[in-house]
């Protein structure tokens, strides 16, 4: 039994060793420090992040199923052109916010919403269960509750289960499939310090009105209000001043 337990703690320890170097390497990738035709050497690698080959290995296969990285032989892991990335990939968009390509990362992002979030209301006015309408309706009561206490991370929490329902009441997987994109926006907003210590009551109010507009039937209301909270929400991550220094 203690063999089991010592091999089930090395695993979590390789776990979060590899998770560490796939991170790392993955805000250098996105951030340009290591620009596309950089040429990545395992054992520089294994000598820079203090980590075994094998954990260091588990990172670029990860890095390279997103497209970030090539690996051929007689020329080893490259970092690829960002045509090739998998710009969807939640954790793309996380690195990416974590970087200095974080405005231009908002203002694309925002640009995706607003072509996404506001014809999945719409749609949702059609298709949404009417489990999915309480769902909505919660969330909307939830976030008012914690914006009014200014607990972010419950706010948060709230924030993205509406989102997130919004999208699967579309009807549309492909939208609904989207809600991890969502997810990394709203978390970013909140975790890089650009949401208010209290939400703002006007946003919290469109997300009432699209909640009842799906119930209702209204797309072209639920359409209007959801395309409000896109616009205030990007809006308000652009011009909100840098994260405090640590």
């Amino acid at each position: 039994m203690r063999v089991l337990a010592s091999m089930g703690a090395n695993d979590q320890t390789s776990a979060g060793l590899h998770g560490t170097v796939l991170d790392r390497l993955g805000v250098l990738i996105t951030s340009g420090e290591l620009p596309p035709g950089h040429v990545l050497r395992i054992e520089q690698l294994e000598e820079r992040f203090g980590v075994s080959r094998s954990v260091v290995r588990e990172a670029i296969r990860v890095l390279e199923s997103m497209g970030l990285v090539t690996s051929r032989r007689r020329v080893g892991v490259t970092v690829a052109p960002r045509p090739a990335w998998n710009l969807f990939d939640p954790r793309i968009i996380r690195w990416r916010l974590d970087g200095g390509d974080r405005e231009e990362q908002l203002r694309l992002l925002g640009d995706l919403r607003r072509g996404v979030e506001p014809v999945a209301a719409a749609l949702a006015a059609h298709h949404a269960t009417p489990e999915q309408c309480g769902v909505l309706t919660g969330a909307v009561m939830q976030m008012a509750v914690h914006g009014r206490s200014g607990d972010l991370e419950a706010y948060l929490r709230a924030d993205i289960l509406f989102h997130a329902t919004l999208l699967a009441a579309s009807g549309n997987e492909m939208l609904a499939a989207l809600s991890g994109v969502v997810a990394e926006v709203l978390a970013g907003r909140t975790h890089h310090h650009l949401m208010p210590d209290h939400p703002e009551p006007v946003a919290i109010r469109w997300h009432a009105e699209v909640a009842q507009a799906v119930q209702a039937g209204d797309a072209a209301a639920a359409e209007r209000a959801m395309r409000d909270i896109v616009e205030e929400a990007t809006a308000a991550m652009l011009t909100a001043p840098p994260d405090p220094a640590p």
